[in-house]
């Protein structure tokens, strides 16, 4: 079977180590062919640096690692021209209508990654057997790497100057990751297992001691109760981003890889 050809858009934290992985080989049957980024990056890349245009010319499967706004401009450009889409930036399908479109789009098929979380086939497989009645998502990370632009003054102050946990943020998965797009991708995720995006509430919690990202994961049905706890080390070039996100990544490149379904 012919090599999976991989396009990579970022190169950031996530894109770095992928598009490092990929050029040492450390996936079998995939290639980096392309390395998507508007920013001057220089001649240390790993593949070519190009347009989004070109890279459709030359890749099998372009892996989001940009963020959402990405997604929901080039997501279904890049799927009816028949290229594949890895998506890491799961925070943007909280959009019904652009996750509709995604999914109906062709002849190129849309992927995700859990990235951060585990836990997930598990969640699938007791909605299967009837509706989840709670499902609650605790984050807890750094407040530094939660402050966005919408936040005032007196709620900045708080996180900055707190000594113990805050209480950032409690909503839907719907409602939380509009407001935190770098940070909530897990609550996407979780919901996207769920298969219910209001059904899934979510607590968003700085805390200045917090050495790691946490993600706590209650959820209870008519079948059973589960309960799923993550402690991430923050990437050093970007708090923001778990140090697994891109070995996530990885992972679903080598089963696309792999899959007997792939046509080339």
């Amino acid at each position: 079977m012919s090599r999976l050809a991989v396009g990579l858009v970022g190169w950031g934290a996530i894109g770095r180590t992928v598009g490092t992985a990929l050029a040492a080989g450390r996936v079998p049957g995939a290639t980096l062919v392309r390395v998507v980024d508007n920013r001057p990056l220089g001649d240390a890349l790993a593949a070519p640096q190009s347009s989004v245009e070109e890279a459709l010319a030359h890749c099998d499967v372009l892996v989001e690692a940009a963020g959402a706004g990405f997604v929901r401009e080039w997501g279904e450009r890049v799927l009816c021209a028949g290229t594949d889409l890895l998506v890491a930036s799961t925070g943007a399908l909280t959009d019904d209508e652009l996750a509709k479109r995604l999914l109906a789009a062709a002849p190129g098929r849309v992927h995700f990654t859990g990235g951060a979380v585990g836990g997930l086939d598990l969640l699938q497989a007791a909605r299967s057997m009837g509706p989840l009645t709670e499902v609650l998502l605790t984050t807890t990370k750094l407040p530094a790497t939660l402050e966005q632009p919408w936040m005032d003054e007196g709620l900045l102050t708080r996180l900055r100057t707190a000594t113990a946990p805050v209480e950032v943020m409690t909503g839907t998965a719907r409602d939380v990751p509009a407001h935190f797009p770098r940070s909530t991708n897990v609550a996407a995720s979780v919901a996207l297992a769920v298969g219910d995006l209001d059904s899934v509430r979510v607590r968003v919690v700085a805390d200045q001691a917090a050495t790691r990202t946490r993600h706590v994961i209650e959820a209870h049905g008519p079948f059973g109760s589960y309960r799923f706890e993550v402690n991430h080390l923050p990437d050093p070039g970007n708090p923001a981003t778990s140090q697994v996100v891109p070995h996530a990544v990885l992972r679903g490149l080598a089963a696309l890889a792999h899959s007997p379904g792939r046509i080339l």
